[in-house]
C-alpha cells in the first residue's frame, strides 16, 4: 500500500504554513501604547533591592547521540514523521527559508506602507484645523489611497506567499514520494502510516523510515544545505 503525497506534506503545511500566518497576523497588530505621564506630586513606586545572583547550575555532560534503533526483522509495516523530515533534511531546510524569506521581505515593506498612512494620519489629526480647505483635502485623499494600497498589498502579499508555500509542498512531495516507494518495496512492506495522521498509542521506534528518508534526501543533494 502505497502511502498518499499528502503525508509528505504535513510538515511543510505545519512549518511553512505558519510563516504567512505570521504576515498576517503582524499587519494587523496594533502599536504598543506609551505610557501616561507621571501626575505631578505623584509618589514613584520603590524599586527592590537588588538581588544576588544565584549561581549557574554545574553544565550537563552531554551524551553522544544515539543510534536509530534497528528496523524489526520480519516487519510488515512502517511509519514516517513527515515534520521531523522536512525540518531536519536539507531540502527541508532550503525550503523552509525560501518561504521566511519572501515572508521577512513583505513584512517589511507591510510596515513602511502602514508607517506612512500613520504619519498622515496623524498629520491630519493635528493639523488639520489649521490646514486650508484645498490642502486638508488633498491630505484626506492621499489617506484613502493609502488606505487601499495597503489593503491590496496586504491580500497580494498573502496570496504570493500562499503561492510559493504550495510550489514548496509539490516539490517537496516529488522528492519524498519515490524514496518512501522505494523503502517500502525494498523492506517488503504492506502499509506505511503518516505519524501524524496515525494516533499511536504505541510503536516500536525501529519501525520509523524518517532516519533513512532524511539520509536519502540529503545524500542526493549531497548533504549539505544549500545557503539562504
Amino acid at each position: 500500500m502505497k502511502v498518499s503525497a499528502t503525508a509528505a506534506l504535513l510538515a511543510v503545511s505545519l512549518v511553512a504554513l505558519s510563516a504567512g500566518s505570521a504576515f498576517a497576523q503582524a499587519a494587523g497588530q496594533p502599536k504598543p501604547q506609551t505610557p501616561a505621564p507621571q501626575a505631578p506630586g505623584q509618589v514613584k513606586p520603590t524599586m527592590p533591592a537588588p538581588q544576588t545572583p544565584a549561581q549557574p547550575p554545574p553544565a550537563a555532560v552531554q551524551t553522544p547521540p544515539q543510534p536509530p534503533p534497528p528496523f524489526p526483522a520480519g516487519a510488515k509495516v512502517a511509519f514516517i514523521n513527515p515534520q521531523r523530515i522536512f525540518q531536519e533534511s536539507a531540502d527541508g531546510k532550503a525550503a523552509l527559508t525560501r518561504v521566511q524569506t519572501l515572508t521577512q521581505k513583505k513584512q517589511t515593506e507591510n510596515n513602511a506602507r502602514q508607517k506612512a498612512l500613520q504619519d498622515n494620519q496623524a498629520k491630519l489629526q493635528s493639523s488639520g484645523s489649521v490646514m486650508s480647505d484645498a490642502a486638508r483635502g488633498q491630505l484626506e485623499k492621499e489617506i484613502e489611497r493609502q488606505q487601499l494600497d495597503l489593503q491590496r498589498f496586504q491580500q497580494d502579499a498573502q496570496a504570493e506567499i500562499t503561492e510559493l508555500q504550495n510550489e514548496v509542498q509539490n516539490d517537496f512531495a516529488r522528492k519524498v514520494q519515490p524514496l518512501i516507494d522505494a523503502l517500502a518495496k525494498e523492506k517488503g512492506l504492506l502499509m506505511v502510516f503518516n505519524a501524524g495522521d496515525a494516533g499511536f498509542a504505541w510503536v516500536d521506534a525501529g519501525l520509523d523510515l524518517s532516519p533513512e528518508i532524511i539520509k536519502k534526501l540529503d545524500a542526493a543533494k549531497g548533504g549539505t544545505a544549500p545557503k539562504p
